[in-house]
């Protein structure tokens, strides 16, 4: 829809940002006729003063102290902190100038040509306003960090070597190459007609010298090398609004004119730059902003003389790096490049072929017209407590990572590789709208991790297609020891999924894994249902991340609250308090773990293991035994242990097992926290010693679903989380260190997770999934995790182990299974006592 309103924030400093503004205006007048455009002077609205104040800083620090302004320009890319605190007080200051404006303006676009001003734009959607596409039309080849900022919908840069500076900048920004933004009369025209119009010498060389309206740096050295490179090479200079240069150079035109043809032509400020620079061959500049983009978008070779300090130099390698300009740091160097030039027409034609080239593929029309349909951006945000517990936890040893395997109840129609391009077309689709798939990792030293979204995702990135068999050479087990034993790749979003093809069964299986930092198992299986099911599509009703409500504030809020919502406030608080506190003293008191089991030093080395449980039968034998699934199933890896290794769980009668727990009241704080949608990890752990001792299976049983709920009224939940949320406040380095100190087998020796899921059926191209396999991570020292999952008709059981811990996770699982049926086929029966103290108390 067009837009009705188009705000333009610019600033007169130099005339490259205004002259960028007119370009964005002239399009939008020629797109939306009835569209209202406004322009905005941002030094303006900072202050009085500021204006002239900025401009006379900036003729200084260019003219008389470029030290100094290199010092400064350097030190925004050297020091994140001073760039960071620099952007902040900008965004700051202006942003309360352009407040005011924006509220009484209703803009539905905004286009900012000012570094300073888009900071502003910046400050104000960090504070909740301005939900309107906002883009930054970037007037210099070297995006700077005071040009990029994290909240703005698109940045649109010079070239691609601009895009990776923009990138290093600020590398949760969003940004595009775009075309020269210059007024339509900037581009391609007939060389000969152009001088005819302009007076000019029909042949030779012309060399358009222009160094911006202000007439900075070096123009008379860059003359004198010019004429110096041929007697038959005419220089035309424009001097913009630098008079005194203009007088000089008119008077060195005419001592030339005694002597020889004309061969200098000084101009003031004149408005046929277009014609001009379409009549010469070389334009020459020194600062790589809006002449630099004029003379690309006419096609004409672009030297850069003597760059002036800061954003000059810096844009004179980025158009070197882009293949747009030639760098001349003497007037040596200059003379050497025109006499070239002059004498070889075809290395003149290459280097103008090389702008044609680079403008042809861009359509400054089309972006413009793109802009009023931007989806809005949001920069890098950091991680939840519980998502940066989970990215400390991590090591190369012990990579934190959540896995599923989802089993097809038939080989699906067509090749494994159609139903492979289904999936990556379903990646291309409805990535955008699930926010565990589009975001990645930025893990810095010291730093506290961040989420950078990712705008586009790549399905070869994250989708491989594998056929195993005898014929191929690979086994099913070890095609899945091999996926989820390797960790997922942090340069992109932390996810994978491999196809997997059996070709001596039939079987067909999609192996999924994602960083635990993304989410719980509960989010990482609505996130797959989300992006595989055939009638589940997420970008029907799209939920949006939590931090989206930055741009939405609630309507009508409460203006009054009321004195007794205020005391239920206090009260609410108060009775979390003491659940806190009550659980705090319940962890305390469970102390370290009371060692034993399948704990050691930690190896790379990974096994898997996996069986199924019919639901069903599961749900009436608890209904039997009077216990919920969860401590039947808990119950059973006690047995399973038990079995495993009978002497040893004699001699160690309970184990320590941390155990997350997703309970219905957690699940509605993560929704309310997260906009609705399931992401990011809300589990809470409880520490439970399982007994592992000899002793009848209702026994064990009936002690585990008393520690359960005994430890659920100890409310240890609430204090765990209460715990990870605590120390998410502290510094990253601490933070990080503490983790790993807690999250190893000093307090628990196992982890077992049951998770719920979806009841109803769910179909990939049309094949239904029948049964989902969990796959956990394991823990510094830990060698074995085992999580439950139900899906449908089917409970799946995986398990995880550190083959250097627990050799025979296969046998552990077949003993896990043998106890269920063992269990299922006999009625519960009246054991001659009951379970001991020992046996049920948390000690």
């Amino acid at each position: 829809m067009p837009p009705k309103k188009l705000l333009v924030v610019s600033a007169d400093i130099g005339e490259g940002h205004n002259a960028t503004a007119r370009a964005v205006e002239e399009r939008a007048r020629r797109l939306w006729p009835g569209c209202e455009i406004r322009r905005i002077d941002t030094l303006d609205l900072m202050g009085p003063g500021v204006g002239p104040g900025f401009r006379w800083i900036y003729r200084v620090n260019v003219d008389t102290t470029p030290w100094l302004y290199d010092f400064f320009y350097r030190a925004l890319w050297r020091y994140r902190w001073f760039a960071a605190s620099s952007c902040r007080v900008v965004g700051v200051w202006s942003g309360i100038g352009l407040a005011p404006i924006i509220e009484e303006y209703c803009p539905d676009l905004v286009v900012s040509t000012y570094p300073l001003g888009t900071g502003g734009l910046d400050w104000i959607r960090r504070r909740g306003g301005l939900d309107v596409p906002v883009a930054a039309i970037i007037s210099d080849f070297a995006p700077h960090p005071f040009w990029v900022y994290s909240e703005v919908d698109l940045h649109y840069v010079a070239s691609q070597p601009s895009l990776r500076a923009m990138y290093q900048a600020r590398p949760d920004a969003r940004g595009a190459v775009g075309a020269p933004p210059v007024v339509a009369a900037f581009h391609p025209a007939d060389k000969t007609t152009a001088r005819r119009g302009c007076g000019l010498p029909e042949h030779g060389l012309i060399v358009l010298v222009s160094c911006g309206s202000l007439g900075f740096g070096s123009m008379e050295r860059a003359v004198e090398a010019g004429l110096a490179a041929g007697p038959d090479i005419c220089v035309v200079v424009a001097c913009g609004r630098n008079e005194a240069l203009r007088a000089r150079l008119a008077a060195r035109a005419e001592d030339l004119a005694h002597s020889s043809a004309e061969r200098l032509v000084p101009l003031g400020w004149t408005s046929e730059m277009p014609a001009l620079t379409a009549a010469a061959d070389v334009v020459v500049t020194n600062a790589g902003g809006a002449t630099a983009l004029e003379a690309v978008a006419c096609g004409r070779a672009v030297l850069m003389f003597e760059p002036i300090a800061g954003h000059g130099k810096a844009n004179a390698e980025l158009m070197a790096q882009a293949g747009l300009a030639a760098v001349c740091n003497s007037p040596a160097e200059l003379t050497g490049a025109l006499h070239t030039l002059a004498a070889q027409p075809a290395l003149l034609a290459q280097a103008q072929q090389r702008a044609l080239t680079h403008i042809g593929a861009l359509d400054f029309d089309a972006e413009i017209a793109a802009l009023p349909g931007l989806a809005r951006h949001h920069g890098a945000r950091p991680l939840s407590a519980p998502d940066a517990f989970f990215a400390h936890a991590a090591t190369p040893t012990i990579p934190q990572q959540v896995g599923a395997v989802l089993v097809l109840a038939e080989p699906p129609v067509g090749t494994p590789q159609q139903l492979a391009d289904h999936i990556a077309a379903l990646i291309t689709d409805r990535a955008p709208a699930l926010p565990m798939l589009h975001r990645r990792l930025d893990l810095r030293p010291g730093r506290r991790p961040r989420w950078l979204p990712v705008d586009d995702v790549d399905p070869a990135r994250h989708l491989r297609v594998r056929t195993v068999g005898t014929a191929h050479g690979i086994a099913w087990p070890a095609a899945v020891r091999e996926f989820f034993g390797t960790a997922v790749p942090l340069d992109a979003p932390p996810w994978q999924l491999e196809l997997v093809c059996d070709a001596d069964t039939g079987q067909t299986a999609v192996l999924a894994k994602m960083h635990h930092s993304l989410g719980d198992g509960l989010a990482v299986t609505a996130t797959l249902i989300g992006l595989l099911s055939d009638h589940e599509d997420p970008r029907i009703a799209p939920a949006q991340p939590g931090y989206a409500r930055l741009a939405n504030p609630p309507a009508n809020p409460p203006a009054n609250p009321t004195e007794p919502a205020q005391r239920e406030t206090w009260g609410s608080r108060a009775r979390h308090l003491r659940r806190v506190l009550r659980g705090l003293a319940s962890l305390a008191s469970a102390g370290s773990s009371p060692g034993g089991g399948p704990v050691g030093r930690s190896t790379p080395v990974r096994d898997y293991a996996m069986v199924e449980l019919p639901a069903a039968t599961v749900r009436a034998t608890a209904r039997e035994h009077g216990v919920g699934t969860a401590a039947l199933l808990l119950a059973l890896v006690g047995e399973a242990l038990h079995r495993a290794d009978p002497v040893g769980t004699a001699a160690r009668d309970r184990l320590r097992v941390m155990t997350p727990r997703t309970t219905h009241a957690i699940r509605r704080a993560g929704g309310s926290d997260h906009g609705g949608c399931y992401q990011g990890n809300h589990t809470a752990a409880l520490a439970l010693d399982l007994p592992v001792g000899p002793m009848p299976p209702t026994w064990r049983i009936v002690a585990v679903a008393d520690a359960l709920a005994r430890l659920e009224r100890a409310d240890q939940p609430v204090a765990a989380q209460a715990v990870v949320d605590a120390l998410g406040r502290l510094p990253a380095p601490l933070h990080a260190r503490l983790v790993r100190l807690i999250y190893r087998r000093r307090y628990f020796s196992l982890i077992a997770s049951v998770l719920p899921g979806p009841r109803k059926a769910h179909y990939v191209q049309g094949v239904r999934v029948v049964s989902v396999l969990p796959v956990l991570p394991l823990a510094d020292g830990v060698g074995l995790a085992v999580g439950f999952l139900t899906w449908g008709d089917m409970i799946g059981v995986g398990v995880s182990a550190d083959t250097g811990l627990m050799r025979d996770p296969a046998g552990f699982a077949g003993a896990l299974r043998r106890a269920f049926e063992d269990l299922a086929t006999d009625a519960p029966r009246s054991p001659t006592g009951r379970p001991t103290a020992h046996n049920t108390t948390q000690e």
